[in-house]
């Protein structure tokens, strides 16, 4: 889609469609809509009276200009409530006002900016949240066709703005937008594409080529060199597969390390997930090619810091492997020793992502971080216990819990605090090693053992784990996350990034 800011009247846009908004309650339209009301002979104003059009938040109300405007189409976007305005809501207006452009079939779009004016947003901010949802609700995953597949997508999109001074501000939170939604699809087309094209290998190809574009420092570690760290659970889950694992290392400002401060995301890189032989049911198997969000999450949060010049040393940690069957692979009971010399009795080979995380997690310790964050599509029970609503969030550190809370309330990428109770070690205590991987066939308390069985890993760092399973793959569409990948978790940690000296 193309985004142009452009000084102007809304009324004399060329466009299939233009956008406007209204607040629930209004009824009688100021501003841009006003204006627009005007040019139409009062239609809007006469559908407020009516009911049919309500402001109520992503409500949509499309009116006919039947030639007072240059556009044939006016589409109002509900605000909801002036008092609940903030940018989740200018977030969720324009993604469900663009979602209705494209089943009207426009390809042309002009609009205004959600809540910068009586809104009270700031400009930047509000172009920011505009440009993010519209390109956000526009995506369409990767797809290998014989023949073009037609799907209706709004072309272009020319944000209209009378206030000429305006015109910089916009810019920039546009370009800020752009940059976000960009890195969120960058991760959407990794987690969709098929794990015979999306394997270890391509996924650090595209790694090494987004960094030589973004300036990011890059270094791929091969199976040699994770053998030497002793990463021998790592290596444990990819001796099942003839696709050599890879443990990608991403930074952003690692020249200014001794100066900023340290964060350190970790994503689970699983580019198809079995089960191994714990083999998953086989409904339902074909979706384990989104198993690696958590490690493109992480890419594109990285692409994000990089282009957005965020003044923090962000560390991207992505062990990529895959978790099949053969005469090598790993079985239940056997017995491994980690980079830190901890060992852990397989129970489930289906639990093999906290087995990646439980290196990458100890690499981390090397960074002297102040706050290591894993992402991962670890348990169906975090799916079981919140659904499509929440990822959950497992800490014991209250001041990185409430950063990653007040992000998550600015982004709408919502958390949920899970305990982390002492009680829990004891399920994953072992007769044979420190620790299992699994309390199968015991379903009890699944997600939170599990977070517990990452904490043994880690070293003496400030650390949040986000069980992300629940939300990196939308079965029904909602605004700005159409069916398929979500990249849900790249917004809320740039929010967090960006935050972070504040």
């Amino acid at each position: 889609m193309q985004i142009e800011i452009k000084q102007g009247n809304i009324i004399a846009a060329e466009a299939d469609l233009v956008i406007v908004n209204l607040f629930e309650g209004v009824t009688m339209p100021g501003g841009a809509t006003g204006a627009v009301d005007k040019a139409l002979n009062g239609q809007i104003s006469q559908l407020i009276a009516l009911g049919d059009c309500s402001g109520e938040l992503g409500k949509t109300t499309l009116v006919y200009t039947l030639g007072k405007m240059p556009a044939p189409r006016v589409l109002v976007v509900g605000l909801g409530r002036a008092e609940d305005f903030d940018g989740k809501n200018a977030r969720w207006a324009a993604a469900k006002a663009v979602d209705a452009a494209q089943k009207a079939g426009a390809k042309q779009v002009a609009t205004i900016v959600h809540g910068a004016g009586i809104g009270g947003m700031d400009p930047i901010e509000a172009a920011h949240a505009l440009v993010e949802a519209s390109l956000l609700e526009s995506y369409a995953m990767p797809a290998q066709r014989s023949r073009g597949h037609v799907q209706s997508q709004v072309e272009a999109l020319t944000v209209v703005e009378f206030n000429a001074e305006a015109i910089p501000l916009l810019e920039t939170g546009a370009q800020m937008g752009r940059i976000i939604a960009e890195s969120a699809i960058f991760s959407r087309d990794l987690a969709a594409t098929p794990s015979n094209i999306a394997t270890p290998s391509y996924v650090a190809a595209k790694a090494r080529e987004m960094a030589e574009e973004t300036g990011l420092d890059i270094h791929i570690m091969e199976w040699g060199e994770m053998e030497e760290l002793g990463m021998n659970i790592l290596l444990a889950v990819a001796k099942g597969s003839d696709e050599p694992p890879k443990f990608i290392i991403l930074e952003h400002n690692q020249e200014r390390a001794d100066e900023l401060p340290t964060i350190v995301l970790v994503g689970k890189g699983v580019t198809f997930d079995t089960g191994g032989y714990s083999l998953k049911r086989g409904d339902g198997m074909w979706k384990m090619k989104f198993d690696m969000s958590g490690a493109a999450n992480v890419l594109g949060i990285l692409r994000a810091a990089a282009l957005l010049d965020i003044p923090l040393h962000v560390v991207g940690l992505t062990p990529m492997v895959e978790n099949m069957i053969n005469g090598h692979a790993q079985k239940p009971g056997d017995v491994y020793r980690g980079m830190t010399g901890k060992t852990m009795e397989v129970i489930s080979t289906d639990a093999e992502g906290r087995m990646i995380l439980a290196d990458a997690l100890a690499y981390a310790g090397r960074y002297d971080a102040d706050a290591v964050i894993d992402q991962a599509t670890l348990t169906g029970a975090i799916s079981v216990a919140l659904g499509q609503q929440a990822a959950g969030l497992f800490t014991e550190d209250e001041a990185l819990k409430a950063r990653l809370l007040a992000a998550a309330q600015v982004t709408g990428e919502r958390l949920w605090p899970m305990p982390m109770f002492d009680e829990y070690k004891t399920a994953i205590e072992s007769d044979f090693a420190d620790v299992k991987n699994s309390t199968a066939p015991d379903r009890m308390a699944g997600v939170s053992t599990s977070a517990k069985f990452l904490q043994h890993f880690i070293e003496d760092y400030p650390w949040a784990h986000l069980d992300i399973a629940g939300m990196s793959w939308t079965k029904k569409p909602r605004p700005m996350y159409p069916a398929g990948a979500a990249a849900f978790g790249v917004r809320l940690l740039v929010q967090m990034l960006r935050d972070w000296e504040r």
